[in-house]
């Protein structure tokens, strides 16, 4: 189903370039729930509603390659976080606006898009579950790249404080919200299943 023409055109950069230290290194993205990879859960949501599917990714790019119009990898390869990996897609990114979504968080849904989605604008959209921001799911649009590379320069590496200084608009999820639950264990993998 394409997305509502009400909404702007937007790239989905969908995070998997981690360590997967929860994980005993292995690759997050690629692990299996439910007959399937991780990333392949948020493939088939983000796809229909997008030209420009980017994977940051930072190994196993043939594999994550099916899954995408774009691959980026962080320039340092030690493993810097997600910010770095919000740096690479919005160098890449072809749209003014951009999704973030961890690749972990298999159970996001078509309408917790579509709530970023409505509130487009020149501010990034961040869920927020209480008084903590959720900046790895927002809306990010990307003429903010330059200060974002400023910031990156300067040392910044927690994506908690670089959009704490962008004054986002917040989209409030309930504390116990399932959709936003990271499975990046092998116990929380096996314990999830997917929404009915």
């Amino acid at each position: 189903m394409p997305a509502s023409p009400s909404f702007p055109a937007f790239s989905v950069l969908l995070l998997s370039g981690g360590r997967g230290q929860r994980m005993g290194g292995r690759d997050k993205g690629l692990e299996q729930w439910h007959g399937r990879p991780l990333i392949a859960w948020l493939h088939d949501l983000t796809r229909p509603l997008s030209d420009d599917l980017i994977i940051s990714c930072n190994r196993n790019n043939e594999r994550y390659a099916h899954y995408a119009n774009q691959l980026v990898t962080d320039p340092d390869q030690d493993f810097q976080g997600p910010l770095a990996g919000i740096r690479a897609g919005m160098r890449a990114a072809r749209h003014e606006q951009m999704l973030v979504l961890p690749c972990d968080a298999p159970l996001v849904d078509r309408a917790l898009i579509e709530s970023l989605l409505a509130h487009a604008g020149r501010q990034p959209v961040v869920i927020r579950q209480g008084h903590y921001w959720q900046p790895l799911f927002c809306l990010l649009p990307t003429r903010f790249k330059d200060d974002l590379e400023h910031a990156w320069q300067t040392g910044e590496r927690s994506p908690q404080r670089w959009f704490s200084r962008l004054s986002p608009m917040a989209v409030d999820c309930d504390l116990d919200d399932m959709r936003l639950a990271n499975l990046n264990t092998p116990e929380t993998l096996a314990q999830s299943a997917p929404a009915s």
